[in-house]
């Protein structure tokens, strides 16, 4: 089954939808009570889930991000510039490096999202797609491997 925005308005790649959240947003959310290893407290996290889920669901599906740039540097790991060390350039809006943690993808009710803080580059999200596909194990090359 496809999903689809009514009169043909299918969304899945970052545009605006009427919420406003997207698909490559980064927003400060509430992940508290965690369990064990998760990332917990008010922290960035980015939108990982297509803008029709965004639209429809009343949750979305997030990545934690942490400014623990020192974490063990794992494939499913994408580092980000801050915002004053590139000189404001950049949209993402973090103020310091940090690492998109894409081992550590939730589902969060959409009241747990509070601030809207930027949004990634189209470059860093092809880093994502290919993070996410060695966490959840989509490559050809993994499925071979553990056959």
């Amino acid at each position: 089954m496809i999903l689809s925005e009514p009169k043909g308005r299918v969304n899945l790649k970052g545009q605006s939808t009427s919420n406003g959240i997207r698909r490559g947003d980064i927003y400060y959310a509430d992940l508290s009570p965690v369990v064990g290893s998760e990332q917990g407290g008010i922290r960035p996290v980015l939108i990982v889930q297509n803008d029709v889920g965004n639209r429809y669901s009343p949750t979305v599906i997030a990545a934690a991000i942490t400014s623990q740039t020192s974490k063990a540097r794992l494939p499913t790991h994408i580092e980000v510039m801050g915002e004053a060390l590139s000189g404001g350039s950049g949209e993402c809006g973090l103020a310091k490096n940090s690492v998109i943690l894409l081992e550590q993808i939730r589902t969060l009710d959409k009241r747990r999202l509070k601030e809207k803080m930027g949004h990634l580059d189209d470059r860093t999200m092809q880093q994502v797609n290919e993070a996410i596909t060695v966490s959840f194990g989509l490559s050809e090359e993994e499925s071979i491997s553990t056959a």
